[in-house]
């Protein structure tokens, strides 16, 4: 805190290496395309490359942060089902050659381009019990697939897998097991409609992390994927494109009360980071993070709000949060913030925000 100040956005390499290492565990036989949106930076990316990772992009700033890492093209999807032919030729420049589409219109975007690209058609799956929603953007019906597939034959695009997301943060795997399900039956029905074969299964992401209720167990999660999964046709590869799981444990934030007032009845303690800093993910990713005092405090726990330092009165990180009653210079630790925190943070009212520090980004021993 002397040298930095306050706030402060940690990520912990460690339990980076410790979700990559435990997902892979539990989908064994699935390349793990990690997900840049949630946790974009450089050491993440880098870190991941040496446990053996492959990544998922979605933008040409995605792309340029990979090239500058040294990481291998072939080791690329990109997954944004809505192009411009610059980005299609950002991503091809560099050496990716798999994209996702999910409609007519992109498909021939692409012809262009055919001799030299693979798609995988999106497919929509809604999960009721997602936190986000990820199918209301973006995937076609499943009844529409064989017609895309066939549509994109026509123009001389080769399709050459399916993929689908049923929302971010879910509670069970149900969703994902009924979507692999359809997935296979489609497999099939291309093969009997003549079609190039369809072996490619993107099965998304949407592994959940506790916040302030606990989730379930990821082995547990899994269970039903990997069931699922030995029910497709032999010889489909399997991706998946995990974001959160592996970056939200690893995230933890420091910041500091700037002062308090009674109202209503209640204390409101005003902190140097809130809801346009570290803690947008509560406003664009709906997730509730654990905070507490990092020292201990005397006295009673009395329901209390803690406030951003902004002038927006949006900017309420909770309500009637129980807290010891705290002053000024005190310090709080945020937990479980290592995805959609700095990545959606702003400099809103100018207030800078949190200085990020990586740490163990080199394996002890090394």
């Amino acid at each position: 805190m002397a040298r930095f100040g306050s706030p402060l956005l940690f990520i912990d390499c460690n339990i980076i290496r410790r979700q990559y290492r435990t997902l892979a565990a539990a989908l064994p036989g699935v390349e793990l395309h990690y997900a840049l949106k949630p946790q974009p930076h450089a050491t993440v990316v880098k870190v991941l490359a040496a446990e053996g990772a492959w990544f998922d992009l979605a933008t040409n700033g995605e792309v340029d942060l990979v090239r500058t890492a040294g990481i291998a093209p072939d080791r690329c999807i990109h997954t944004h089902p809505i192009k411009r032919d610059q980005d299609i030729r950002r991503a091809l420049d560099y050496g990716i050659t798999t994209f996702v589409f999910d409609n007519p219109d992109e498909i021939f975007k692409f012809t262009p381009y055919r001799e030299r690209v693979r798609l995988l058609l999106r497919l929509a799956y809604r999960s009721t019990d997602a936190m986000v929603d990820l199918s209301r953007k973006f995937g076609c019906d499943p009844e529409a697939a064989i017609a895309l597939v066939a549509t994109a034959a026509r123009a001389g695009v080769t399709v050459s897998g399916l993929t689908f997301h049923v929302g971010s943060q879910v509670g069970t795997a149900d969703a994902h097991a009924r979507a692999i399900e359809v997935c296979g039956v489609l497999i099939s029905e291309a093969v009997a409609h003549g079609l190039p074969p369809l072996e490619v299964l993107d099965i998304g992401g949407g592994f959940p992390i506790d916040y302030l209720q606990p989730a379930q167990a990821i082995e547990e999660f899994c269970l039903p994927i990997r069931v699922a999964l030995a029910g497709l046709p032999k010889g489909i590869r399997v991706i998946s494109e995990p974001g959160r799981y592996i970056c939200g444990p690893a995230g933890f934030c420091l910041t500091t009360v700037m002062g308090r007032a009674m109202r209503e009845g209640r204390w409101w303690y005003y902190l140097d980071d809130g809801i346009y800093g570290s803690f947008s993910g509560q406003l664009y990713d709906h997730s509730r993070y654990p905070v507490e005092p990092v020292a201990p405090h005397a006295g009673p726990k009395q329901p209390c709000v803690l406030a951003g330092p902004t002038c927006d009165s949006i900017d309420v990180i909770a309500e009637d949060i129980p807290m010891p009653e705290l002053a000024a210079g005190d310090l709080l630790m945020g937990r479980q913030m290592g995805a959609y925190t700095n990545a959606t943070a702003t400099d809103f009212n100018f207030f800078p925000r949190a200085h990020m520090l990586i740490v163990n980004a080199t394996p002890a021993g090394d």
